[in-house]
């Protein structure tokens, strides 16, 4: 999953921090280099290291958060993002059913709205993803091997290309190794089809698509010497060895007390930087609260520090609140935007400063919003956290596919199936399908949401409620419909229980 943002403002919004002069840049390098992220610092205040984006920076480091364009416009969101982090990383809005839901036909929206909003803040910008096993759109896994090769090749080509000079990193290829001991690769459309060689392929384009970009390949129960993380260090090693070009390797992270912070974790992380890539922590939450928490970011980030190659670190969300596992509690500031004591650990390690837990809020709480946003995509994290999740929390399951049921309305169809579950909460997916034989404008898809169940993002589609029900109405760029043409839309949820069965109804305009 998953990236970053930038840095100096004004701050004359209320509750919005000035980050005092400081700034991370970044030295683009030929293919192979490797990026050097530098302080440049001029005259700043007292607190000048006084946020967590700042105090990384004067580490030679960057900190960053996963973010949604589906809670930008919230006031208290933006400005704990603005004032705290100096990268971002988009959840959804640059994964492949976002940005080439149908073939050849790119939608860069929501996209574009996060990247305009880190240039504005002067924050760094990691790219997530190009190549992932989820989230890819119906069309791609039926498509012939020659097909798919072509075709993942035009998409890193044209996505990269748009983003050409704005991107510091990219998640070329995301989680294509198995969970378990055998260190084998993880099946998918590209490894099914393509083979083994898809990998550097992927690579090898994204460099001629651009070549100042760093390229990273990422996943998750990687954070430690095991079977996983030693084959994709073989992978790299290899990588090298043959000039194939990448750049860095990211570790999402993800930590609960069954998953704690592995005590090899600066081990693994050197002898990687040892075979001459950047390592960058990715993805990190970590479930709980209190000390215990505050000790495992403390953990994290010192570890990073220690290794000179540990190049930045990003939360994967701002708050809580919308975290992709919300009653986990695993992110620095709670759901009013108050700094935890995980936050305190975090600055502290970073050397910026002491206790500012309790009443300091970095932003104002009043006017928040739940509400999925304006017809751009959204959704927070199913992040690379979707895939993610499998073998990182608690009671995980990562089967595909689950009660899928199916509704008709008028001209039009929602089929819905459960992508992905875990301890508390699941990934649904639904695909809209124009079952009629004239193009449509528009549809609304309607189900009755469980009892205790809560959707905390969704993407591609605008949440509301009508009569009791849920809805979801398509997005700006997913309403048109030829006959016979279909789109999805997904979402996930917190639940005391298990993913559910659902009946859906869809109508159309």
């Amino acid at each position: 999953m998953e990236v970053i943002s930038h840095t100096p403002r004004d701050g004359s919004e209320p509750g919005r921090r000035r980050r005092s002069g400081l700034r991370i840049a970044i030295a683009a390098g030929t293919a192979g280099a490797v990026a050097a992220i530098g302080l440049m610092a001029t005259a700043g205040t007292a607190h000048a290291v006084g946020t967590l984006g700042n105090a990384a920076a004067a580490q030679g480091r960057y900190f960053g958060a996963a973010v949604s364009t589906a809670h930008l416009g919230e006031s208290a969101y933006a400005a704990a993002l603005d004032a705290e982090f100096g990268a971002v990383t988009p959840e959804n809005e640059m994964k492949w059913d976002t940005i080439e839901s149908s073939q050849n036909s790119f939608n860069f929206g929501p996209g574009d709205q996060i990247v305009a909003h880190a240039q504005a803040q002067n924050m760094l910008i990691r790219g997530h993803t190009l190549v992932w096993y989820q989230q890819l759109p119906g069309w791609v896994s039926g498509l012939s091997a020659s097909a798919l090769e072509s075709a993942m090749n035009n998409h890193i080509t044209q996505v990269m290309t748009h983003y050409k000079g704005k991107i510091y990193a990219w998640d070329v290829v995301n989680e294509a190794f198995q969970d378990g001991g055998s260190g084998a690769r993880r099946s998918s459309p590209f490894q099914d089809k393509i083979g083994n060689g898809y990998i550097e392929e992927a690579f090898r384009t994204a460099r001629a698509a651009d070549p100042n970009a760093k390229l990273c390949y990422n996943d998750y129960n990687t954070d430690g010497v095991n079977a996983k993380s030693t084959a994709v260090y073989n992978m790299v090693k290899d990588f090298k060895a043959r000039g194939v070009p990448i750049d860095c390797v990211g570790f999402q992270g993800h930590f609960n007390s069954q998953s704690p912070v592995p005590s090899d974790f600066q081990a693994n992380l050197q002898r990687f930087a040892d075979l001459g890539v950047d390592v960058q922590m990715t993805e990190v939450d970590v479930a709980g609260s209190g000390t215990a928490q505050a000790n495992s970011y403390s953990t994290i980030v010192k570890g990073c520090l220690a290794v000179t190659r540990c190049t930045g670190i990003t939360v994967w969300g701002v708050t809580d609140k919308y975290s992709w596992r919300s009653s986990d509690t695993p992110l620095l500031l709670d759901g009013n935007y108050q700094k935890k004591p995980s936050y305190d650990a975090v600055l502290a390690a970073l050397g910026g400063g002491g206790n500012t837990s309790g009443g300091t809020s970095t932003g104002t709480s009043t006017g928040t919003s739940t509400g999925t946003s304006t017809g751009t995509s959204t959704g927070t994290s199913t992040g690379t956290s979707t895939g993610t999740s499998t073998g990182t929390s608690t009671g995980t399951s990562t089967g595909t596919s689950s009660g899928s049921t199916g509704g008709t309305g008028s001209g039009c169809s929602a089929t819905y199936r459960t992508v992905n579950s875990w301890t508390g909460g699941y990934q649904s997916e639904v695909t809209v399908k124009n079952t009629g034989s004239a193009a449509i404008s528009g549809w609304t898809v309607s189900w009755t949401q469980p009892s205790g169940d809560t959707i905390t993002s969704l993407w591609n589609a605008v949440q509301g409620s009508a009569n009791g029900q849920t809805t979801a109405k398509n997005a700006a760029y997913n309403g048109q419909l030829g006959a016979g043409a279909s789109t999805t839309f997904g979402y996930t949820a917190s639940t005391g229980g298990s993913a559910p069965t659902l009946t859906l109804t869809c109508q159309t305009g």
